[in-house]
């Protein structure tokens, strides 16, 4: 039988286990595709061959299967390795340096751009580039690096076959003809994108952030702050990451040379900060490189500039000049600051860049999905707040090579943003600042957007995201104050029906939709936009809040991870952490649940949640046959169901007045079609016996009248919800309605739980109906109360052996 993958789900469970467990961790990595490189090595050296990998192959999937497998050059490529390509071939020479990476081919300047950066912090370098690995010492034709990805360090094997043509390296290379590490990391991180292919086009910070495990602020350069040049001179002292690009609004010019020398809609690295003397003035000076390894800037302060004569001997020694074309060059501030429209600066921990000392920030990340239909409810601004495009937005091309789309915030509004997921902060203490009188918390908020660029094989795309703030303490504000007090428009969520703020305070349950119709945000991302990342830093009073991540389109289904750096404590969880479910309250202890295969009680007992019904005597066909009788307040039409019930009940069972699946569904489909109102096509025979299964307690897989009556008042209970929520009388409720109606039903889950009742149990039109919605809460009924059963001590941890399992969940 061959292997199968256990299932998204199962997958999860794992590897929120494994991460609880360390794994993940940069001192122990995840073994990316299970494939351990001490162990592979080890085999290699053993069996005398050379590593071959099976996940990456030397071939054209790898190169990608779209655009750049078609290209003439690339259908005559050759995979070779370092020995067939060169003479002595080194992974190292001389240290790595900034000047060993080189583009080919691919337009991921962007990558090699954050590889410049990489190489001047030595320990971050040799994190992502582990030292134990060389041509010459237990050399076996494979290498391994170390990427963090979306919250967890991943080791990447690979071998070292590399594509060739007229036995030269078709993508980065190095200066060095025999030097590999550079070519052999872009493989790395080819792989872990799914080809090389899907490196082209991106942005700086995405590689920063996947070398460091940091977070990435943007600071577009016409709106810096006047102190700008000490934030970068602070960024390179404590080992920060930085990139800049030339952003163009017409493709065609995308890594055009400009006469200045400059390239646009291309990524730099910022590769150090200095202040030279020159005719007696300090002059503000930024060394950058073009990873092309050519291509330099010729204006003032370049390699070639004519005024180096006027420059002190041993400045121009400390600036390290030198007449070569390597992509590396220096400019002053000014012209930086006139030619350059974006600066990112990749933070390996949030400090705070406006002051003057050094702060450790403390971090907390929440994993999360939109799902359509449940929790995709995309941007209050869809379809109608004043952003032209219905979504698409005033776009631009990036510096690289990718179209930008920026929304701004405006009035507008879905009856679904309120779904999206929720995550509850709390800022618990104020920052240490002797100089600001304010009661302040700094926090630095990032959404990242999983795996775009790894499934844009399948064409998907990055999505248009951003978030928003809403505090749940403190005094009402209405949205039209909120608009005159702010020039950009608001995004805003989603509240419990009806309550206040105050009242909020402290809850834990999903903000609903009428929240937002008194309440505006506190804070927000400045624009909806295209990038793997939105991240933006904040400054607001200690209280409790709300971010809410959502796509700017609903209906956008995707992976997201959600982080929050913050000065001091705080605390950062999904609003909906808690998962329980409303029990009637109980004079006798619960019976326990009797597995299909134990027939030693023949006794059928109604469960944990019996009524009146419960402690009768059944032992008896006629006890069995009599139906409950009418509780005080009951009216003449429900005794005559009941006595409706009685005569169909009959007919059916016989004389044994037991009623199979079949049976069930032939009584339950009698009786529905008299009801009107409710527009169904009826009950399935897999709703059915799920039904059975729920009142079964003895194994026998039928039910008697007075179980039957049990489950029917149940269905009743649950028809009123679905009735309440299918406002249109179509027989279909909105499945983002469902998070409602599961809770009106007395199941409380958390977005996870949500998000597979509408994977389950919705239709492609985002629909439920009744069947559907009935065998969800039988479904849910069924394994709570499993799950009690076994839950002894009621610490929410419950132990199973393989029959057990497969037991509960065969017959659910």
């Amino acid at each position: 039988m061959p292997y199968l993958l256990p299932g998204f789900f199962c997958d999860r469970v794992i590897r929120e286990r494994d991460r609880r467990n360390g794994e993940g961790s940069a001192t122990q990595p995840l073994k990316y595709e299970a494939q351990d490189f001490v162990v592979l090595r080890q085999r290699c050296l053993a069996q005398k061959c050379l590593f071959e990998d099976c996940v990456f192959p030397a071939g054209v999937q790898s190169l990608g299967s779209h655009e750049l497998s078609q290209k003439t050059k690339m259908k005559a490529i050759t995979w070779k390795r370092p020995k067939e390509i060169c003479e002595n071939p080194r992974f190292i020479i001389g240290g790595a340096n900034r000047t060993d990476i080189c583009q080919g081919d691919l337009g991921d300047c962007w990558f090699l751009a954050a590889i410049a950066c990489l190489t001047l912090n030595k320990r971050l370098l040799f994190r992502v580039i582990p030292h134990d690995q060389s041509f010459t010492e237990n050399y076996a034709g494979i290498f391994h690096f170390q990427f963090w990805r979306y919250g967890d360090w991943v080791d990447v094997v690979i071998d070292d076959c590399l594509p060739t043509y007229n036995n030269q390296l078709v993508f980065t290379k190095s200066n060095h003809r025999n030097e590999f590490w550079s070519a052999l990391l872009e493989k790395a991180y080819a792989k872990l994108h799914g080809s090389y292919e899907a490196l082209k086009g991106g942005n700086t910070t995405e590689a920063m952030e996947d070398f460091t495990g940091g977070v990435t602020e943007y600071f577009e350069i016409r709106d810096a702050p006047r102190d700008m040049y000490k934030i970068m001179k602070k960024a390179i002292e404590r080992g920060s990451l930085m990139g800049c690009s030339i952003d163009t609004i017409v493709p065609v010019q995308y890594e055009t040379r400009m006469s200045c020398g400059l390239v646009k809609g291309h990524a730099y690295s910022v590769t150090g900060l200095e202040e030279a003397l020159f005719q007696g003035e300090k002059v503000k000076l930024v060394r950058l490189r073009n990873p092309w390894g050519q291509v330099e800037w010729n204006g003032s302060w370049s390699d070639s500039w004519k005024d180096w004569s006027f420059v002190d001997k041993d400045e121009k020694a400390r600036l390290e000049h030198q007449v070569t074309e390597d992509g590396e060059f220096w400019m002053s501030y000014d012209d930086f600051i006139y030619h350059f429209t974006k600066l990112e600066i990749c933070n390996l921990t949030a400090d705070a860049l406006e002051s003057d000392k050094l702060q450790t920030w403390t971090v907390s990340v929440n994993e999360g999905r939109w799902v359509r239909g449940c929790s995709a409810g995309g941007c209050r601004n869809f379809p109608g707040g004043g952003c032209s495009g219905r979504g698409k937005g005033p776009s631009r091309t990036s510096s690289r090579g990718r179209p930008e789309c920026m929304i701004p915030f405006g009035v507008g509004g879905t009856d679904t943003f309120w779904t999206n997921p929720q995550y509850r902060l709390k800022l618990l203490e104020e920052d240490d600042d002797p100089d600001d009188s304010e009661v302040i918390c700094s926090f630095l908020v990032a959404l990242m957007q999983k795996n775009r660029r790894k499934d844009r094989k399948l064409g998907a795309n990055l999505f248009t995201i951003g978030f928003a703030i809403y505090e749940k303490a403190g005094k009402e504000d209405s949205l039209e104050k909120d608009c005159e007090r702010d020039r950009v428009s608001l995004l805003r969520g989603s509240g419990p029906l009806g309550s206040s703020l105050s009242q909020m305070h402290g809850n834990k349950q999903h903000l609903q939709k009428d929240f937002f119709l008194y309440n505006a945000s506190k804070a927000r991302s400045k624009t909806y936009i295209n990038m793997r990342e939105v991240s933006e830093r904040f400054r607001l009073p200690p209280s409790e809040y709300v971010i809410v991540p959502s796509t700017y389109e609903p209906h956008q289904e995707g992976e997201f991870i959600l982080r929050v750096f913050s000065e001091k404590r705080n605390l950062s969880e999904e609003v909906e952490n808690t998962i329980s479910v409303d029990r009637p309250v109980k004079k006798k202890k619960p019976k326990p649940i009797i597995f299909v295969s134990d027939r030693a009680n023949s006794n059928k007992e109604l469960g944990v949640d019996q009524e009146s019904e419960e402690g009768k005597d059944k032992t008896s066909p006629d006890k069995q046959e009599k139906s409950p009788q009418p509780q005080p307040g009951n009216t003449d039409q429900e005794s005559e169901e009941q006595q409706q019930f009685r005569n169909i009940f009959r007919q059916i069972a016989g004389d044994d007045m037991e009623i199979c699946a079949d049976e069930l569904k032939n009584i339950l489909n009698r009786v529905v079609s008299k009801h009107k109102d409710l527009k169904t096509q009826g009950f399935t025979l897999e709703s059915c016996r799920s039904m059975i299964a729920l009142m079964d307690t003895d194994g026998s897989g039928r039910l008697n009248l007075q179980e039957f009556h049990h489950l029917w008042k149940k269905i009743k209970a649950w028809q009123k919800i679905f009735k309440h929520y299918d406002s249109d009388q179509s027989g279909t409720i909105n499945s983002y309605e469902m998070r409602n109606a599961v809770n009106d039903a007395g199941f409380h889950l958390n977005n996870q739980l949500y998000d597979i009742i509408t994977m389950r149990y919705a239709d492609k039109y985002m629909n439920i109906d009744f069947d559907s919605f009935i065998c969800c809460f039988v479904r849910l009924e069924g394994m709570f109360r499993a799950f009690h059963a076994f839950d002894k001590d009621g610490d929410g941890i419950i132990k199973l052996n393989v029959l057990e399992w497969l037991q509960l969940t065969m017959y659910a």
